[in-house]
């Protein structure tokens, strides 16, 4: 059986790379596949196939405008999809249209698997923003067509109904929430921390740089590292889900930080069974990053979120933690916000461990009903 996984691989971003994994480890468990009958569609196509041990193809092909790269990319694999048995396209936040490229991109592929009777799933996505109404109909034409359509929070289902998917959408969380790790034990009481940053509003990354919002961002992050370091005496290391952008700026933050001698920097690509690994090394995660956030409950780590994108505090509420959902814009009015979140784990910390471990279970009975997804999918109508 051959089995093609589309998405926004490729990028050196290890929260879209997580994902990757964690599809292709379901797929080899659901298919009883190996990895060779895999085929993924990459922005790096190289790289992913060393990485993973897969066939790979460039997600498009680039050809002027638009409207000649839609064309060309069709044209280019189609011829691989036809050979195909099965395709999964997701997950990540690629139902939008934000970028203008996404929709059209995503879409695409649907047109080439009904073109050539190969059975689809959209599986696992973040739907949103969606604004333009060719955008819309990309997303329409997906769902209707696709053998089913699953996302990973209750606002992604409420906007695809929105936009008029008159459909079953499933909610299924994340795909990286069945990715699994040993957890050897907790500390007596919280120490280590685990931290990650996003280069928001970053002139140099994000799509309308502010230098005003970055360096807020920053030094209210530095503001509460310093006192929660200073009122519980933690340590602190930062990593990085997207390498170096990530790592950059948790530089800017030690930089503005009163006590930088208690905080780590992990200045490397982490692959993402090395952040799994290195987040059930942390007695709690602070994370701004999605994917940090996720691959610690995976590790059973509680967990408290910097929210710079609507996808954190999504994922929160639906998690049941929306109290330990920080808006990052609040970040500079306060050094306690931290200390507070902290604290509250830290006076009960049995029932911390046992909210992670909860959690846990929750998220990973909603991976298996992802796999039962697949395997449906699979089938031809």
């Amino acid at each position: 059986m051959k089995i093609g996984i589309v998405g926004n691989y490729g990028n050196d971003n290890n929260g879209d790379e997580a994902i990757l994994l964690s599809i292709i480890r379901q797929l080899e468990k659901a298919f009883q596949i190996k990895t060779q009958d895999i085929t993924v569609f990459s922005n790096n196509p190289k790289q992913t196939a060393q990485r993973y041990s897969v066939t790979s193809f460039p997600l498009y092909y680039k050809a002027g405008n638009a409207p000649k790269t839609f064309f060309k990319t069709y044209k280019e694999n189609a011829q691989v999809v036809k050979t195909l048995d099965f395709l999964v396209i997701g997950g990540g936040g690629i139902l939008m249209d934000l970028y203008k490229r996404e929709a059209p991109l995503y879409g695409s592929y649907a047109m080439m698997a009904k073109n050539s009777r190969v059975p689809y799933v959209v599986y696992g996505c973040g739907a949103g923003p969606l604004n333009t109404g060719l955008g819309k109909w990309f997303i329409r034409y997906m769902a209707k067509n696709a053998q089913n359509i699953s996302v990973r929070d209750p606002k992604s289902k409420a906007l695809l109904q929105q936009i008029g998917v008159k459909r079953d959408v499933h909610v299924i969380g994340d795909p990286a929430f069945s990715l699994e790790v040993e957890r050897s034990s907790y500390s007596p009481a919280p120490k280590k921390v685990g931290v990650t940053a996003v280069p928001y509003y970053n002139p140099s990354y994000w799509p309308t740089g502010d230098e005003l919002l970055y360096n807020n961002y920053i030094e209210g992050m530095a503001n509460n590292l310093d006192r929660l370091i200073n009122d519980a005496n933690v340590e602190v290391t930062f990593f990085a889900t997207k390498y170096p952008q990530d790592a950059d700026v948790t530089k800017d933050i030690q930089s503005k930080m009163k006590k930088p001698q208690n905080t780590t920097i992990i200045d490397k690509n982490l692959s993402p069974q090395q952040i799994l690994d290195l987040t059930a090394t942390f007695d709690v995660l602070i994370g701004t990053r999605l994917h940090s956030l996720i691959l610690a409950t995976d590790a059973k780590t509680p967990i408290i979120g910097v929210s710079y994108h609507t996808k954190v505090n999504d994922f929160l509420q639906m998690a049941g933690l929306g109290e330990y959902s920080l808006p990052i814009d609040q970040l500079i009015q306060s050094d306690v916000y931290f200390t507070h979140l902290f604290s509250k784990m830290s006076e009960d910390w049995e029932q911390a461990q046992q909210l992670a471990e909860k959690t846990n279970n929750e998220f990973k009975d909603k991976a298996r009903l992802g796999m039962n997804l697949l395997i449906e999918g699979a089938k031809k109508k």
